[in-house]
């Protein structure tokens, strides 16, 4: 059975990977240097999603304005789990999210043509007071995946969507610690 509010995502023994969609000016840049580098925004919050399906919605395909290149960027777990740590609820304390160097809140996953589902996925705010952290230490590589998304974009069109789910990558459920899933209202 699959839990309600739960991570879902590609990683391994050491690395999560999550989306983020682009301007190609901001995509250009961090591929070049492996990393985040201006013309990115080191002044406020950026969301990471460890669900491609939910930036796909977000991002209708790489379509949507300033968001026309998708990214794959692969963080330590190490980072993502402090993260995790730091963060506080979008639902929760108006007072405590307001000074939270992180902020967490859940969204309905999305099947392959947008529809909302019945579980959650996590979009993870990074905020200023950590943005140089993410970018700069935790990240330990970025992929264009721009070509990928169109292809599966494309093969959705032509209503060919059990070629388009090979395509997707791979995401299964992370192992958050027991105390980190409680705060954050994972498993349930």
């Amino acid at each position: 059975m699959q839990q309600l509010y739960g991570i879902r995502a590609d990683f391994d023994a050491d690395t999560i990977v999550v989306y983020q969609a682009y301007a190609p000016a901001v995509a250009d840049a961090a591929l070049a240097a492996g990393r985040f580098v201006a013309p990115f925004s080191f002044g406020r919050m950026t969301w990471i999603k460890p669900s491609f399906r939910w930036l796909m919605h977000r991002s209708t395909w790489a379509r949507k304005p300033g968001q026309e290149r998708v990214l794959a960027v692969r963080i330590t777990r190490a980072g993502w789990e402090e993260a995790l740590g730091r963060a506080v609820l979008t639902t929760g304390d108006p007072a405590l999210l307001a000074r939270a160097e992180v902020h967490v809140q859940w969204d309905p996953e999305r099947s392959l043509r947008g529809a909302a589902l019945n579980h959650y996925s996590i979009q993870v705010g990074v905020g200023r007071t950590l943005i140089r952290t993410f970018a700069e230490e935790w990240i330990t590589g970025v992929t264009d995946l721009t070509p990928q998304v169109r292809r599966i974009a494309g093969l959705l069109q032509q209503g060919r969507t059990a070629q388009a789910q090979r395509l997707l990558p791979p995401e299964r459920p992370y192992p958050l610690p027991r105390p980190l899933a409680a705060r954050l209202g994972a498993g349930g």
